[in-house]
């Protein structure tokens, strides 16, 4: 019977991919996410097969090699670069008797180490315990079994299913508990909605350089490293623009190549403030010579998230690195779609700022509404706003209102609200993401 160590950083990295060799790229970027979680790196291996087997992931001959590393540094742990499954993870530790883990369970482990916030620990535990529901017999290979003899009979399955039932009922706790949360979240949305101020949302691969450009942009301390997923917890600042209007800033975690669907999950209320921003800046590595692969990668993440029709600029930063002079190019209609930037320096920062001020440039809608006679309260309001130039009475007892307002508010308003409304003459509008 092996017996889990409690304990032990000194780990081997198992590269593995399907049908090819995993690429340079992948591997450092696999031996940065090992060293962000603290493992001691004392030996690397890669492999590749047509299809992963069913018992091990990786095959006999690979399993024998790995053993023989494990031995010879006498390593604690075992991390693979690729999905295991629970019965996979249980053979290979049996197996090369020392604790092993797979991507998921790697990147889990870092959120858990960088969460600060109430929030944002209680998001990490959730998506932890999902991805222990399944592998909760891992834990327990002394129970597996009914055991024959007096006062031995019958307590394997019964723990098991006392272990799932404990960990269901943390997990509907947890979730009972960000759901209150994101419905104080959602109401400082509402809040910030009603003051007219405009979110502007940092998004872009891990360690591109968000936080640096966050602090530079609002002059706060958030924490910076040179580590992945060095933020966890998202970070609201108010935002000075160069015409004398403002917006709110606010900064996200990081992503990655195969984020954990369970990560995804549990920071979905997180990430909705890229949703429901009004501008996404998507910060980009610029010396990364991977950063279109890097790209992609976000935007696909993005698409996950129903995010990817908010207008977008691009942040080319790290320009100090390529000795480059900042720069800004325009879309069709002269509005900055991408700005080349030094975060550290503080190099294209006033280019970045006029480029966001062009794009939440505020212009005038003219247009038609139509409500419900149930919908007396959006009608107050558009009053309240001083937004309604004709008001007539409607033939099933609402109202038909002529406005002129604002393009951002009267966007917010309508989503707000869930109306829908007539555009008779319509400003130059924000441009959809650059694909």
């Amino acid at each position: 019977m092996f017996e889990r160590p409690r304990s032990g950083e000194r780990a081997i990295l198992v590269h593995a991919a399907h049908g090819r060799v995993p690429d340079e790229s992948e591997r450092e970027e696999f031996t940065e996410l090992a060293n962000s979680a603290g493992a001691v790196v004392v030996g690397e291996i890669s492999c590749s097969r047509r299809a992963p087997d069913t018992r091990y992931y990786i095959g006999k001959g690979k399993l024998e090699q790995v053993r023989a590393l494990v031995n010879a540094n006498e390593a604690q742990l075992v991390i693979c670069n690729a999905p295991l499954r629970p019965s996979q993870e249980r053979n290979l530790e049996r197996e090369l008797q020392c604790r092993v883990l797979d991507r998921s369970g790697l990147i889990l482990d870092i959120f858990a180490q960088r969460a600060r916030s109430f929030e944002g620990k209680l998001q990490v535990e959730l998506a932890q315990l999902q991805h222990l529901s399944t592998r909760l017999v891992r834990g327990w290979t002394h129970l597996e079994r009914q055991k024959g003899g007096i006062g031995l009979r019958g307590p394997g399955e019964t723990q098991l299913e006392t272990d799932r039932r404990l960990v269901d009922n943390r997990i509907r706790l947890v979730q009972s508990r960000l759901e209150e949360l994101d419905d104080r979240r959602s109401m400082n949305r509402r809040n910030r909605d009603r003051g007219e101020n405009p979110t502007v949302v940092l998004v872009g691969y891990t360690n591109a350089g968000k936080s640096t450009l966050f602090n530079t942009l609002t002059n706060a301390d958030v924490y910076v490293e040179d580590k992945l997923f060095a933020t966890l917890d998202p970070t609201l600042r108010k935002l000075e623009l160069p015409d004398g209007g403002h917006c709110i800033l606010a900064d996200t975690v990081g992503f990655i190549r195969d984020l954990p669907h369970e990560l995804i999950a549990a920071f979905r209320s997180t990430l909705q403030e890229a949703r429901e921003a009004d501008l996404v800046l998507h910060v980009i590595d610029a010396s990364d010579p991977n950063c279109w692969h890097r790209i992609r990668q976000v935007n696909a993440v993005l698409r996950e998230l129903d995010a990817d029709t908010v207008p977008q600029i691009r942040v080319y930063n790290k320009l100090d690195k390529l000795e480059r002079k900042p720069r800004v190019t325009n879309n069709l209609k002269g509005e900055g779609r991408a700005v080349w930037l030094s975060a550290t320096t503080g190099d294209g920062i006033p280019q970045l700022l006029q480029a966001i001020g062009d794009r939440l440039r505020k212009g005038k809608v003219h247009g038609i509404i139509r409500l419900m006679p149930g919908q007396g309260r959006q009608r107050a309001l558009l009053f309240e706003m001083g937004a309604v130039l004709k008001d007539t009475p409607g033939d099933d007892g609402g109202w038909v209102l002529e406005l002129e307002m604002e393009e951002q508010s009267f966007r917010r308003f309508l989503k707000r609200e869930a109306l829908s409304a007539e555009i008779l003459q319509k400003p130059r509008a924000l441009q959809p993401a650059i694909a």
